[in-house]
């Protein structure tokens, strides 16, 4: 496995975590406990993947203005999930910035596996890629234990 399978298996997870939160209504201990859950997996991916990925993706002239991208709407991601997790759950409210926030993800998510993943590909080595899956699972349950 390399890491864009690695990092593709996560984005399966993400989409099948948002289909549960978008089955659950109000402020529910399900939604909750399921938001909890999907804003730190969430986080934890993009924060592992910007340390591994994407700063060696930032090194190299080839693939650094994808990673720049890629890094940028991490941040806004984070920002959104943020102001989601300030906005009270048992409005119509939550729900619909939760849809606007899953289909900003699930295009970011589409666009790195079909434009991003395939310049990083072209640009490093296969050993590399290889190696840091194990680097990135250390990385995401640090800071899975932070969030």
């Amino acid at each position: 496995m390399d890491i864009y399978q690695r990092l593709t298996k996560d984005h399966r997870k993400h989409a099948e975590m948002a289909a549960q939160l978008l089955a659950t209504h109000g402020d529910s201990a399900e939604r909750r406990e399921l938001f909890t859950t999907f804003r730190v997996e969430l986080e934890a991916h993009a924060n592992a993947e910007d340390q591994t990925l994407y700063s060696t993706m930032l090194a190299n002239p080839d693939s650094a203005e994808a990673a720049r991208h890629s890094v940028a709407e991490h941040k806004k991601m984070a920002d959104d999930l943020s102001e989601l997790a300030e906005t009270d759950m048992a409005t119509g409210a939550w729900l619909q910035k939760f849809k606007s926030l899953w289909h900003y993800i699930e295009h970011h998510e589409e666009e790195e596996e079909r434009d991003v993943f395939p310049v990083g590909d072209e640009a490093l080595p296969d050993r590399q890629e290889r190696a840091m899956v194990g680097e990135f699972e250390r990385r995401k349950a640090a800071e899975q234990e932070q969030l």
